[in-house]
């Protein structure tokens, strides 16, 4: 399934109108990442393992300044640096990102 957030398309399963997928439910899981192997958004790593038909890679530090990151609720894109240090909330429309999410950066995230 596929649903426009914004400017761009958010791949998943099960996907509502600010990116939440099957997988995370919660008012905080509003958070897509564009996935480098395939630049598409993706709600959710589990999401791209199920429906991608590709294994999943990951950003190297060195490319941290790529916009690859959307908030579900205003649409805005953020580089991987301005969403690693935005204290969970989208600097545009402050909006609360899922601090729990942090538990995952291992598998979006070279470290």
């Amino acid at each position: 399934m596929r649903r426009k957030i914004g400017k761009v398309w958010v791949y998943g399963e099960e996907l509502d109108q600010h990116s939440r997928c099957r997988h995370y439910r919660t008012g905080r899981d509003i958070v897509a990442i564009k996935f480098p192997c395939c630049q598409q958004y993706w709600a959710c790593y589990d999401c791209h393992t199920a429906l991608s038909g590709h294994q999943a890679a990951r950003w190297p530090q060195a490319k941290w300044d790529t916009t690859a990151i959307l908030c579900g609720a205003c649409g805005r894109e953020l580089s991987i640096k301005d969403y690693l240090g935005c204290q969970f909330h989208c600097p545009a429309c402050e909006a609360p990102f899922n601090p729990h999410c942090a538990r995952h950066y291992h598998l979006y995230f070279e470290q």
